[in-house]
């Protein structure tokens, strides 16, 4: 059954190569540069390359925006966001996929009444308005750059064009690679809680973990969608907004291109807190968007006299649509699954009120006034505990969610012989490895208590000061936490 709930992945991987995957290459194709077998292959090769290497940046926001936590529920929001897809994109609107998987994730979140984790989803958001906005400054920056070189170098026009083929084929190439590095997030992020996959052993020193495999057979149902239909979706970006010329075409991809990479590279993350800036947040973000913004910046540089704005209220539209549309078809087909075929489409978790949760909530910044006189309570679902605390008056999702984090009841038992065993010396510090070591039989009841008794045992363990320079460490030393939690949970 695992492999057939996956294939609604892979319906939404097929559905994101045939619906974003024409936008790489869509504008080469249109100015005739190339054929499509031969830009298809290229870009299958090198989505499958950055899936694999640079697939895990912008999986934690999504996974951070809603838990799907039973395989089935899984299922039904990816189906459902390919099902969105694929209708809209029959409807012939360009469809943003980024789109259509958060409003499947909303859409399991109230189901199942979960609370929404505003801070991802208000990144996730800003990431949709500031992704064209970029890839237009970008296209216009790199077209202006290009003529200039051109002018300046005074090639033979057989040069020009063999400069242009040259230069398309590495774009497209990158371009591909960004695809595959941002966009597997949304392919199978909705499974990486859920699906009970082990690790494969190839051989003693090579394991493919759970992850891996996912992104793999996830990244070949997008090629199976470059192959099979993305020669069909490539005429609306690369034709219809703004006619473009080889030259404008290679701005308008790489500019695209680059603004994928950056929302989905922890290297230039890396760079960029080191030197004292503010970094991208790491989300998965629309290539449909961001071409289109790229088209547009190209029409801009030109003029902006030929740009066809009615095709571009259809594009506006269409990206109203989907989230909407996704949100309501994984809520009623949810409910389908749940109580038509009786599958588990969500995990019931159990939460807990008494004084430490409490306590630790109110430091996370919400008003724990009306927990006065509060009898210490276990609470057997989400349903029950957020009907709880709507009758205390607690109807800030904000709040909902910080609460829902300190309340929830998880077990750990440290165990420092597997400590010893899992813990690589290559990632963890010497401190950290002692400290963790040092817990032995140690058992807490919340992931925060864990955390907190960390923390005491070593100040490596700390966040260091909130300044631009130690985002990047403290994001590692957050996923570094995530680890031991993973690590010792008992189920």
């Amino acid at each position: 059954m695992v492999w057939f709930y996956l294939t609604s992945g892979l319906f939404l991987g097929w559905s994101l190569g045939a619906n974003d995957a024409g936008n790489i290459y869509g504008a080469a194709l249109s100015t005739k540069m190339f054929r499509f077998s031969t830009v298809a292959v290229l870009a299958s090769v090198f989505v499958v390359l950055g899936a694999m290497i640079s697939g895990f940046g912008a999986t934690h926001t999504l996974g951070a925006l809603g838990d799907v936590n039973a395989i089935a529920g899984s299922f039904t929001v990816a189906f459902s966001t390919a099902l969105t897809v694929f209708l809209l994109m029959k409807r012939g609107l360009v469809v943003s996929v980024s789109q259509a998987i958060v409003g499947g994730i909303i859409g399991w979140n109230i189901f199942t009444s979960s609370p929404t984790d505003y801070r991802s989803l208000v990144q996730i958001v800003a990431s949709w308005i500031l992704n064209p906005f970029l890839a237009g400054i970008f296209s216009f920056v790199f077209y202006y750059a290009m003529m200039h070189f051109l002018k300046r170098t005074k090639m033979h026009i057989l040069e020009i064009d063999y400069f242009t083929k040259a230069f398309a084929i590495f774009v497209i190439a990158f371009g591909a690679y960004s695809l595959g590095a941002n966009n597997i997030a949304k392919v199978v992020g909705v499974f990486l809680t859920s699906a009970p996959l082990k690790d494969f052993q190839v051989t003693q020193s090579i394991i493919i973990s759970p992850a891996q495999q996912l992104f793999f057979v996830g990244a070949l149902a997008i090629v199976s969608g470059i192959i099979t239909y993305s020669k069909n979706t490539t005429e609306t970006v690369g034709m219809k907004i703004f006619k473009l010329t080889p030259t404008s075409a290679i701005a308008s991809i790489l500019g695209a291109s680059v603004v994928l990479f950056l929302f989905s590279s922890t290297t230039v993350e890396k760079l960029l807190n080191n030197a004292g800036l503010p970094s991208f947040p790491l989300v998965p973000v629309s290539i449909t968007q961001a071409m289109v913004g790229a088209v547009i910046g190209i029409g801009f540089a030109k003029g902006g006299r030929y740009i066809n704005y009615r095709i571009l209220g259809k594009i506006g539209l269409g990206w109203v649509i989907t989230p909407v549309a996704s949100g309501v078809i994984a809520f009623v087909l949810l409910f389908i699954m749940q109580n038509v075929f009786d599958r588990e489409v969500y995990t019931a978790l159990k939460y807990e009120i008494n004084r430490p949760v409490v306590k630790q909530i109110e430091k996370w910044g919400v008003p724990a006034g009306n927990f006065t006189n509060i009898r210490d309570t276990v609470f057997e679902s989400q349903q029950e505990f957020r009907g709880f605390l709507s009758s205390l008056g607690y109807d800030k999702e904000e709040y909902m969610f910080r609460i829902f984090k300190g309340a929830i009841i998880e077990n750990f038992r440290i165990d420092s012989n597997y400590a010893k065993e899992k813990m690589n010396p290559n990632y963890f510090s010497a401190g950290q490895i002692n400290s963790i070591k040092s817990m032995h039989n140690e058992t807490f009841r919340h992931r925060w208590m864990l955390f907190e008794r960390m923390k005491a045992i070593s100040d490596e363990w700390n966040e260091l000061p909130n300044i631009p320079q130690n985002e990047y460490l403290n994001k590692e030393l957050e996923q570094k936490r995530g680890i031991i939690s993973e690590m010792f949970k008992i189920n």
